[in-house]
């Protein structure tokens, strides 16, 4: 890893050497910095943490202020991507739960191997040294947790060299965007330790003003002709509107979201899980390229080159979720990434909309239970979604009305006499007033008002109602 890195480059190594989603490693750069994080990560394969906390804050381990290092030590180390499986909670920000898996522990190893070490692999863990390290890093908070994470992010050391990355972005006409740029989504601050530490973008690089009125759609893979019709109409139905199209770029409901926003020529953004420069899956290329042509962004928070996984698949659902302005399901099973999604978005208390359909469908499951539940509201069309988003009142959805009836703008009493006349044989004034209920004086001045906007007929001394 080259020397003199800025904020920038840093957070482009970053990006390549935690996975999407690893706490341990959002809070280290929020608290040391990307660059000092970075500088850490590289002593530590050598001196051990306890050691390279050392060197990198002039001070000894665990003799900072528990409070100004207390996001590093109180997170768990992975945002829980599991979303799907719990029901979603009002607190905020709120990005994890603890790992539950007893085995986590014991298959991490504590520390890399030096990389110029002449006898060994550079990705191959002394377990001696590892326990030493772990032992010398447990008088510290958050010390073991630190050390682990320190080892895994070692093992990429070598291929994380942000030079190279950039400048394939560079030929990909693309651009690394970093928090506190002006195009940044500060949406995305909101998952806090959990944040990306930069967008690879193809595309329009203002995601700031990009995403500022968007809607996030999202569904099945598995979707019905049903949903894929739901999908295009909102999408289609938000552009008008004027906002931005936000999906996983996946087949199904997500493919019909960004070809409904495209239809109308408006701009979509496609949130992918591996590099932006692999079109996946690649019956979708089409799409990834006319977004980018109209206007809209391919990002991703992993390196050009990066695979994607199943792991940053159920990740990427979280930024979507912060990203938009709201979120709505259109089609989703029972356990899905949709859902992951819609949960991640209610915990950041974003506003939740699922699209009903027909009890019998499984494609609809997921749906019905975030309904049920109350963690969403039913959206059933474009200006539905438009309210769900709330874009500063501009576009509540107007009152529904039926069809205009004839008695609409009437008194009561007008409207009883109206009531009272036959459609085919008049009748007399005395018969009127008798089914109304009314005088004959108020019959009269009622049958007068009738005929003068011409709803009553009248026939020598007979009334009836005007035909259609």
């Amino acid at each position: 890893m080259g020397s003199g890195l800025d904020d920038r480059a840093a957070r482009a190594a970053w990006s390549g050497l935690a996975e999407p989603g690893d706490l341990v490693a959002g809070a280290l750069v929020a608290t040391l910095g990307a660059v000092d994080a970075l500088r850490l990560v590289v002593l530590a394969t050598d001196v051990g943490v306890r050691a390279a906390w050392a060197e990198v804050t002039g001070e000894a381990p665990g003799g900072r202020d528990r409070e100004q290092d207390g996001a590093l030590w109180a997170v768990p180390e992975h945002v829980d991507a599991r979303a799907s499986t719990a029901r979603p909670t009002t607190a905020r920000p709120s990005t994890a739960r603890p790992s539950t898996d007893p085995q986590r522990a014991d298959a991490l190893r504590v520390e890399a191997a030096p990389a110029d070490s002449p006898r060994d692999d550079p990705r191959r863990v002394d377990p001696s040294r590892a326990h030493r390290a772990e032992q010398g890093a447990a008088s510290w908070p958050g010390g073991v947790r630190l050390a682990r994470a320190a080892e895994r992010w070692g093992l990429r050391l070598r291929d994380a060299e942000p030079s190279r990355r950039l400048a394939a972005l560079a030929t990909l006409g693309g651009s690394f965007v970093v928090p506190g740029d002006p195009g940044w989504p500060v949406g995305l601050d909101d998952l806090g330790a959990a944040a990306p530490f930069g967008l690879w973008v193809r595309g329009e690089a203002d995601l700031g003003a990009l995403l500022a009125r968007s809607v996030a759609i999202v569904g099945s893979r598995a979707s019905t002709t049903y949903g894929e019709r739901v999908a295009v109409d909102l999408a289609a139905g938000a552009v008008d509107a004027r906002a931005c199209v936000v999906s996983g770029g996946a087949y199904g409901i997500d493919a019909a979201a960004h070809r409904g926003a495209l239809s109308r020529g408006g701009r979509t953004v496609v949130l992918l899980a591996g590099g932006v420069d692999r079109a996946y899956p690649a019956g979708n290329a089409r799409i990834f390229e006319a977004a980018v042509g109209g206007g809209g962004a391919l990002v991703a928070e992993v390196p050009p080159g990066s695979v994607p996984t199943k792991g940053r698949f159920l990740q990427r659902n979280r930024v979507i979720a912060a990203a938009a302005r709201a979120t709505v399901v259109v089609e989703a099973a029972w356990r899905s990434g949709a859902m992951s999604t819609a949960h991640h978005a209610a915990r950041l208390l974003r506003p939740v909309g699922a699209v009903p359909g027909p009890v019998t469908s499984v494609a609809s499951a997921g749906c019905h239970r975030l309904l049920r539940e109350g963690s969403a509201v039913c959206v059933t069309d474009a200006a539905e979604l438009m309210d769900l988003a709330g874009l500063v009142g501009s576009d509540l959805v107007p009152e529904r009305v039926g069809p205009p009836r004839l008695a609409d703008g009437l008194d009561p009493g007008v409207v009883r006499v109206l009531d009272a006349l036959p459609r085919r044989m008049g009748v007399p004034v005395e018969d009127v007033a008798a089914r109304a209920g009314v005088t004959l004086g108020e019959a009269r001045a009622a049958l007068g008002l009738l005929e003068f906007d011409g709803l009553a007929v009248r026939d020598g001394d007979r009334w009836r109602v005007r035909p259609n």
